[in-house]
C-alpha cells in the first residue's frame, strides 16, 4: 500500500518511479521520524512545478500536538536567497551594482581593517558582490575558527534573538577587524545580514516591510514574515537542540518562540519563518527564471546569473574556503548569488541552522523543500541522502 495517495498517477506523469519515491518517504519516516532523531518533518518535492508529494510527519510540539501541513518553521539561513533576490531587484532598478564599494552605502565600513591585530587595511574594499558570494572578509561567531569569530560571539551578531537596530548591528560589526583581504577567500558569514542592511538604506524600509510589499505579497508568500503574528502562533513549531550526549531537547517553543518577540534584528540572513507551501512558491519563480502566475521580479538573465559560481577564477569552495560549514559540501561545489551550486551549472541549494534545506534543479526542473527543526543541520546527513533519493526516482531524465 502506497504511502502517499495517488503517487503512481503523479509521478508517471512526469517521469519519476513511484516505487522509489515511495521508499525515500518510508526510509525517511522510519530513519528520522519514527527513530526519534527529528520530532517531525515536512517534504515536499515537485517535478515540472507539479507537487508528486508533499508529507507531514511527527508532532510539532514537545506536548504531542500534530505536525500540521500549514506549520510555520524558522527557515534561518535559507532567508539568506530572499534577501539576495531584493537586492538583484534594486540592481535591476538601477540603483545599484554588484561593483558598487559597500563602503557607499554604508559608510560605517569606510577603515575596516583585517587581521586580529586590526592593523592592516584590506587589499581592496568590500565590494556588493562579496556580500552575496561571501568573500567579504566578515565571519560567523558560531566557526568558532579564530580570534576574531570569538569577538563576534561576544558581541552576540549572529545570536537569533539580536535586540539591535540595524544601524547599532553595523556599528558594532564596524569595530572588529575582517578575516582576510575581500575576494582572497570564503568564509560563511554575517555578510548577508549586511546586504540587508545595505537593502534598507537604499529603499529607505525596513526588510519586512519591504519583503512584504515587494516579494511575499506579489508571490502569494502569505505564512512567511520575520515577526510570528499571535493570529498564527498556534502553528509554530518547537525547535531542538541536539545535545552532545545525544540528547534532544527544546531550544525554542512555539508557543512562546522569540520569533514574537518585538524589537529584533530583521536579520536578512537568517530571520524568517515560513512554511513548505510558501517556500515552494518562492523556488517556483527562482525555477521559472524571476516569474511566478504572471508577476515578475527579477529578469532571466538575472536569476541566471544568482544560480551561476562567481567565485573567482571559477574556484569551488575547497580551494576558497577558510572554515567548513555543513550547509553545503565543498568538493565541485560554486556560489553564486545567494545559494551554492554544483558543478558545472546544476542543482543549486541552501539549508539553514536548524535542518531546514531547498534544492531547485533547472535542468530535470525538481524542486526539493524539507521542513524540520533541530539545531545544528550537521547532525544527521539528511540533506544528501534525499537529493540521493529523489535522483535515484528519475525516469526520464532530462540531462541528455
Amino acid at each position: 500500500m502506497r504511502m502517499i495517495e495517488g503517487l503512481d498517477r503523479k509521478a508517471a506523469a512526469v517521469g519519476m518511479d513511484p516505487d522509489r519515491l515511495d521508499a525515500l518517504v518510508a526510509f525517511l519516516d522510519e530513519s528520522y521520524v519514527a527513530s526519534g532523531k527529528l520530532a517531525h518533518m515536512h517534504f515536499l518535492l515537485s517535478r515540472d512545478e507539479k507537487p508528486l508529494l508533499s508529507v507531514a510527519r511527527g508532532v510539532a510540539r514537545a506536548d504531542g500536538t500534530p505536525l500540521r501541513p500549514d506549520a510555520l518553521y524558522r527557515i534561518a539561513s535559507m532567508t539568506k536567497p530572499v534577501t539576495s533576490v531584493a537586492f538583484m531587484m534594486l540592481v535591476e532598478q538601477g540603483l545599484v551594482s554588484l561593483d558598487t564599494p559597500v563602503e557607499a552605502v554604508i559608510p560605517e565600513f569606510a577603515d575596516l581593517r583585517v587581521g586580529r591585530a586590526n592593523r592592516a587595511k584590506p587589499k581592496r574594499a568590500m565590494c556588493m558582490i562579496d556580500l552575496l558570494r561571501h568573500t567579504s572578509g566578515l565571519t560567523y561567531g558560531l566557526q568558532r575558527q579564530t580570534p576574531i569569530d570569538a569577538r563576534y560571539r561576544k558581541l552576540g551578531l549572529d545570536e537569533f534573538q539580536q535586540n539591535r537596530t540595524s544601524d547599532q548591528f553595523i556599528a558594532d560589526l564596524a569595530t572588529l577587524p575582517l578575516e582576510f583581504s575581500p575576494g582572497e577567500r570564503w568564509n560563511y558569514s554575517v555578510s548577508t545580514d549586511v546586504l540587508g542592511v545595505v537593502v534598507e538604506r537604499l529603499t529607505g524600509m525596513d526588510l519586512e516591510s519591504l519583503f512584504q510589499r515587494r516579494i511575499f505579497g506579489p508571490l502569494g508568500m502569505a505564512d512567511t514574515t520575520f515577526m510570528l503574528p499571535d493570529d498564527k502562533a498556534a502553528r509554530m513549531t518547537d525547535a531542538w537542540r541536539l545535545e552532545e550526549d545525544g540528547d534532544r531537547v527544546v531550544a525554542d517553543l512555539g508557543a512562546r518562540s522569540g520569533w514574537r518577540r518585538k524589537g529584533r534584528f530583521l536579520s536578512g540572513g537568517g530571520g524568517l519563518v515560513s512554511s513548505a507551501g510558501d517556500y515552494h512558491r518562492f523556488a517556483r519563480m527562482l525555477l521559472r527564471g524571476g516569474e511566478l502566475d504572471g508577476v515578475r521580479l527579477l529578469a532571466a538573465d538575472t536569476v541566471a546569473q544568482m544560480r551561476s559560481n562567481q567565485l573567482p577564477g571559477g574556484h569551488d569552495l575547497a580551494a576558497m574556503s577558510s572554515a567548513m560549514f555543513s550547509e553545503a559540501d565543498y568538493q565541485g561545489v560554486g556560489f553564486g548569488l545567494g545559494f551554492a551550486m554544483g558543478l558545472p551549472g546544476g542543482e543549486y541549494y541552501w539549508g539553514g541552522v536548524f535542518s531546514t534545506y531547498f534544492w531547485i534543479d533547472p535542468v530535470e526542473r525538481l524542486i526539493g523543500i524539507f521542513m524540520t527543526q533541530l539545531l545544528p543541520s550537521s547532525a544527521y546527513p539528511v540533506r544528501a541522502q534525499l537529493r540521493q533519493g529523489v535522483a535515484d526516482a528519475i525516469v526520464d531524465s532530462r540531462r541528455a
